[in-house]
């Protein structure tokens, strides 16, 4: 017979332990308020350790930092994607944040006015839920991968590592962002013949290598266009938000001519397969010994036992607070308020948000049963007559 164990009572549960679920402890902590970070990983930063070897991130050091802490280093350095782990766990030091690791989250249901957590035999009540994760989750590959030949290596981004892990022979990748262009160029610099199929998403308007321009691309596209008018609080965000599942971000490292350079070669939306191989939306079969899905992912919400998502798997919410379900949250998803969302220097605008949210309620629901304590007894006679 297996008997569970009985839930811990817990003020506020934020569920990841990445940037995002970092961020909200800092803001809870700098408030007073009692919480636990949980995180699936075995070690903080894990899911940044795990992405592909010549990962840097997209903006310059100085962009980099999260509230209260200033990414170490030269400013108008780009940082490694180690580094940034290697942040995020002196983050978590410095502030003492509580981390429990190695906890992966089962569900999340609704117990009356409170919420019920459960990660394998652990179990959480708590007030607050705030579900710090991307939609970076589970990743989404096309209903054709499996027609294509059992000789052709293929797997989805998530899984690139380097160039080691493909073939000798050409390599197509399928989809045109950001990760798509990066992975291209390492392949190609590798020596691969390198094909890249997708519609194009757009690049930012100038190279971001000399000093100038990464000044122009941290204070001006991400602090102003991605963090201040593209949010959902203007028109042009608003329509950004509505199209943000039918188009992918501009590129911003990698230039069209970067590519061209490289040699690698731009061509339409890979639609299927014919005879084993990949068939172009122009009717072009490619003769490619690997293919590398770099077409993003699904959120993985089946865990959230609650009423909270639309039809596309998103939640309900207004700037990560979810009307109909009071005391649940969410952070660091995709354009969740702002482009700047689920980007380092975003992050934490959301999360203080939210924090300033549990905040105020924590100290409604206080100051209700305060009065309520203190309201004096009414005496009520035989007649019903109050007295």
């Amino acid at each position: 017979m297996t008997f569970l164990q009985e839930p811990q009572r817990i003020h506020t549960v934020v569920i990841g332990g990445g940037q995002a679920g970092l961020s909200v402890g800092y803001h809870l902590s700098r408030r007073g308020l009692p919480f636990v970070i949980l995180d699936a990983g075995d070690r903080i930063g894990a899911a940044w350790r795990s992405r592909w070897d010549s990962l840097r991130l997209f903006t310059p050091a100085k962009f980099d930092g999260l509230d209260g802490m200033p990414f170490p280093g030269p400013g108008f350095d780009f940082p490694t994607k180690d580094q940034m782990a290697d942040y995020l766990e002196s983050y978590a030091s410095r502030f003492n944040l509580p981390v429990r690791l190695r906890v992966v989250v089962d569900s999340v249901t609704r117990d009356g006015d409170r919420y019920l957590v459960t990660a394998g035999d652990q179990r959480f009540d708590a007030d607050h839920v705030v579900v710090a994760m991307a939609n970076y989750q589970t990743p989404r590959v096309p209903a054709f991968a499996p027609e294509l030949d059992a000789s052709i290596v293929q797997f989805h981004s998530r899984d690139y590592r380097n160039p080691s892990q493909v073939r000798d022979g050409d390599v197509l990748l399928v989809g045109a962002g950001n990760s798509g262009s990066e992975v291209a160029l390492d392949l190609a610099r590798a020596g691969h013949r390198v094909w890249m199929s997708g519609r194009d998403t757009g690049h930012v308007p100038f190279r971001i290598g000399g000093f100038a321009a990464r000044l122009l691309l941290g204070r001006f596209i991400f602090r102003v266009v991605f963090h201040r008018l593209l949010t959902i609080d203007t028109p042009i965000g608003r329509r950004a938000h509505r199209n943000r599942h039918s188009h992918g971000d501009p590129l911003i490292r990698v230039q069209p001519d970067d590519l061209a350079a490289a040699g690698v070669a731009r061509v339409p939306r890979t639609v299927g397969v014919t005879g084993g191989q990949p068939r172009l939306e122009d009717g072009r079969v490619l003769d490619v010994a690997n293919v590398i899905f770099c077409t993003g992912f699904e959120p993985s919400v089946d865990w959230i036992r609650l009423p909270v998502f639309d039809s596309q798997g998103e939640p309900t919410q207004h700037r990560g607070v979810v009307v109909d379900q009071p005391g649940l949250y969410f952070v660091g998803r995709r354009f969740l308020y702002a482009m700047s969302s689920s980007m380092i220097h975003g992050v934490g605008r959301d999360a203080d948000h939210i924090a300033g949210v549990i905040a105020a309620r924590t100290a409604e629901r206080a100051a209700t049963v305060h009065d309520q304590s203190a309201a004096p007894a009414t005496l009520v006679s035989a007649s019903g007559v109050s007295r």
